[in-house]
């Protein structure tokens, strides 16, 4: 049987600066209806299997298997965005440490970096803004991901995930406020969960192809 999903929880959300505590109290019940759906789906799924059903023309099967990745990306991107904020995190990387490292060796420079993150996050509609490294040559990219299935770059790292659906700041923001929600956003990243998810920068990863 399909292993049942249970939400995570993230104790150090509470207090942020600029997101509040309401917000994200609403924000964790939207995620926790991705792991109930994503389970609901998985639970569907396995029994039309075992009623011989699983087949690409009974249009329920087909429905709720493109439904999957919806629900599936809604539970995994909401557990990466919580998971790299904090209280009392924020500002920019520490200097020196792997990240920043990692955006000048790909953009030229840290600030190049970050003002490309941002502008993908000030893009019009609703989505993700994601920082992700190449795990072949560790450079880092940023995109911009439609709904949480479309625009995901297959075998990338996600390091730092922005929600800017309006759910993720509307109770605190107004709808043309988004900048004030991205700037509240890097007041409270969690630098260090960024640098765990972190495969060393491009030269490191040029030193491993050539050895390899």
């Amino acid at each position: 049987m399909t292993k049942r999903y249970e939400p995570k929880q993230f104790p150090r959300l509470k207090g942020l600066s600029g997101i509040s505590d309401s917000l994200l109290a609403d924000h964790l019940k939207l995620y926790e209806g991705y792991v109930k759906n994503t389970n609901e789906l998985n639970a569907q799924l396995e029994a039309l299997l075992k009623e011989g059903k699983a087949k690409g023309t009974n249009p329920a099967f087909a429905e709720m298997t493109r439904r999957l990745g919806f629900e599936y990306g809604g539970m995994v991107l909401h557990e990466y965005y919580f998971g790299n904020l904090k209280r009392g995190g924020g500002g920019d990387a520490p200097a020196g440490s792997g990240f920043p490292r990692a955006a000048e060796e790909s953009f030229g420079r840290y600030e190049i970096w970050k003002a490309d993150f941002v502008g993908v996050g000030k893009m019009r509609g609703v989505g993700w803004a994601i920082c992700y490294q190449d795990p072949v040559n560790g450079r880092l990219s940023n995109h911009w991901i439609t709904l949480h299935e479309v625009g995901n770059v297959s075998g990338f790292t996600p390091l730092l995930v922005m929600d800017v659906w309006e759910h993720a700041y509307l109770l605190d923001y107004k709808p043309a406020e988004r900048p004030k929600y991205i700037d509240a956003f890097f007041a409270n990243v969690d630098w260090q969960a960024v640098e765990a998810r972190l495969r060393g920068g491009p030269r490191e990863a040029s030193r491993e192809r050539a050895a390899g």
